[in-house]
């Protein structure tokens, strides 16, 4: 086996926990109500909920590809849950994408793993952040949780126009980092993206499944598993 030289890890739900999201639109949803008379909150909670089931998959790729950013598609998600409540004011609209906006920034964390982990593997390999999204949301994330600087090299799909598992994407943060695939390893939670994506790439693939899910037969097989980031440096010692 190569010697490991580099890390690259994926984002949403690797290092950021996104259970707080939930927690935002429910706080968004009772301002919205407190500022309109004749909203109720639990009708606008349930509005929301319909309207990404409905809306998400149209958009999906578009904003994982950067051709739409996250303001937008929030500011739309807004509109059309104001409008099953009967309310057509844009100016309301803006008032919810900028309300959940800042509620989302005071409820983003990292899982408690990462931060340490982080610490202890820096001084050792270079480390890549290569993750799926559009460039507004996913640098104000990076910004909000002051991770950044962290890493040698920041690849976003919405920036790059590519997205995982597109082996492309990987490219751009072994270019940056000036290492060979045999030498990287990849650490997600995404079996179909990051585990298939790493493998198309010739990476190392690291599945963490933190929510210890059965692997299936069918889908794409990670070379390692881990159930949480702390299990990454004996794992990488017994590499060695």
């Amino acid at each position: 086996m190569r010697p490991v030289q580099a890390l690259f890890f994926d984002l949403d739900e690797t290092l950021l926990d996104g259970s707080g999201r939930q927690e935002a639109i429910v706080r968004t949803c009772r301002s919205i109500a407190s500022a309109q008379p004749g909203l109720d909150a639990h009708r606008l909670l349930e509005a929301n909920g319909k309207v990404w089931q409905g809306y998400w998959p149209e958009v999906a790729d578009e904003w994982t590809l950067g051709v739409l950013d996250g303001a937008n598609v929030s500011l739309e998600v807004w509109r059309r849950t104001l409008r099953a409540c009967g309310c057509n004011d844009d100016s309301m609209a803006r008032l919810g994408r900028e309300t959940y906006s800042q509620y989302r920034r005071e409820t983003l964390r990292l899982f408690d793993d990462v931060r340490k982990l982080i610490s202890l593997l820096q001084p050792r390999f270079s480390l890549a952040l290569v993750t799926n999204g559009a460039s507004d949301t996913q640098r104000e994330n990076l910004r909000v949780l002051d991770i950044e600087h962290r890493f040698g090299a920041v690849v976003i799909s919405g920036e790059v126009g590519v997205a995982k598992p597109d082996a492309r994407i990987f490219r751009f943060a072994l270019h940056e980092l000036g290492v060979e695939p045999e030498n990287v390893w990849h650490v997600g939670d995404d079996l179909n993206t990051d585990v298939a994506g790493a493998k198309a790439a010739s990476l190392t693939a690291v599945w963490l499944n933190r929510g210890g899910d059965p692997w299936k037969e069918g889908a794409p097989k990670p070379d390692y598993e881990i159930r949480s980031l702390r299990d990454l440096p004996a794992l990488l010692s017994a590499a060695r």
